[in-house]
């Protein structure tokens, strides 16, 4: 006798889940088709970026209009794992006013331009952050002959400022809930707001910490004349910014950074990137510099991309070292910006 065979629901359905679930994991598998901001930088031959019209270690041109600093790096980079030329960037001068508003009419690719990360800036402006490049916090610049040594101590200080930015807020957040009044005195413009305080307008001028530093050693008729003072009123992550809409572009802004991070954890330098990709066994350091598994093409992108971006600037450490760290006017400690192995909050997802 035959045993008859019964066919349930289940069963019936089996091949088709079968099916749905290898057709996701080929999907998952495939590589990324590029999207319409890269299809835009490739024709155009160039990556538009988005900058300070002149904040020192961060973006800022010397007087042949040579541009350096953290976020120019960052651009440079890109440009280098996208069109394999770090010098294939236009630097575009932005004031706090016009950088969002640019960035949204399409008029640059990615705004390096020391902004902070916030959940309104996140969650109504349109944009994607990427990956967070410096952790600051805003600080009081103020004359020494004024005699304070505490942002406690300023009651019924004047107070310069650049309007537009999250400086302006922390100020009034931070001096309301301490109950001491102040006058804040707002300037359009960075350099109007920061040369109002030099030239006696304002008791004491507030900016993200690291500027103020700049400020000091840069612009200060004499910087033995002024002191930091030494507290931090807000978190300021800094992180270049994209449009949303183009997962394709958002993904390789994110991960040109996060190699330059895991390169500087693994040991991978711009001087020793050459002969690590040729010798080095190490898979991570293989991965990075194009010598191991091919990850470029899950970001539109070929093989050497990351050794490429390496190449251009460095790891992170040395971008920080050269732009903001002790090589650089600004003389910064590493802080908070070390690497999350060395007590800092500097991590990268891994590039695998």
């Amino acid at each position: 006798m035959t045993k008859k065979t019964t066919t349930t629901p289940t069963t019936r359905l089996r091949p088709a889940l079968f099916a749905a679930a290898s057709v996701l994991v080929l999907a998952a598998a495939a590589p990324a088709f590029a999207g319409k901001t890269l299809d835009a930088v490739k024709q155009r031959g160039t990556v538009k970026c988005g900058v300070t019209n002149g904040v020192a270690g961060f973006s800022a041109p010397d007087t042949q209009g040579n541009w350096s600093g953290l976020d120019v790096d960052t651009c440079r980079a890109i440009a280098a794992a996208v069109l394999g030329d770090p010098k294939k960037v236009d630097f575009v001068p932005l004031n706090s006013q016009q950088r969002f508003s640019a960035l949204q009419a399409g008029e640059i690719d990615i705004l390096a331009r020391n902004t902070t990360w916030t959940l309104t800036r996140d969650a109504s402006l349109g944009f994607n952050f990427t990956t967070i490049t410096y952790y600051d916090g805003q600080g009081f610049l103020v004359p020494k002959k004024l005699k304070v040594t505490s942002a406690k101590q300023l009651k019924n200080a004047t107070i310069c400022t650049q309007s537009g930015t999250t400086n302006e807020k922390n100020v009034s957040d931070y001096f309301r809930a301490q109950n001491i009044p102040v006058k804040t005195v707002v300037f359009e413009s960075f350099e109007a707001s920061f040369k109002a305080f030099f030239s006696g307008r304002c008791q004491a001028f507030t900016t993200d910490a690291s500027a103020l530093a700049g400020l000091r050693n840069k612009e200060a008729p004499n910087p033995d004349d002024y002191l930091i003072l030494p507290e931090l009123i807000s978190k300021e992550p800094l992180a270049p910014l994209v449009r949303r809409g183009d997962d394709e572009w958002f993904a390789i802004a994110k991960w040109v950074p996060n190699a330059l991070i895991e390169a500087e954890e693994f040991g991978v330098t711009q001087a020793n990137a050459d002969q690590l990709k040729a010798a080095s066994k190490d898979p991570a350091q293989q991965r990075l510099l194009g010598a191991g598994e091919d990850l470029g093409k899950l970001l539109g992108l070929d093989k050497d991309w990351s050794y490429r971006a390496i190449k251009a600037v460095g790891n992170y450490g040395e971008m920080f070292e050269r732009n903001v760290g002790p090589k650089s006017v600004l003389k910064l400690p590493r802080g908070s910006n070390n690497l999350w192995s060395k007590g800092g909050l500097i991590y990268a997802p891994p590039v695998r």
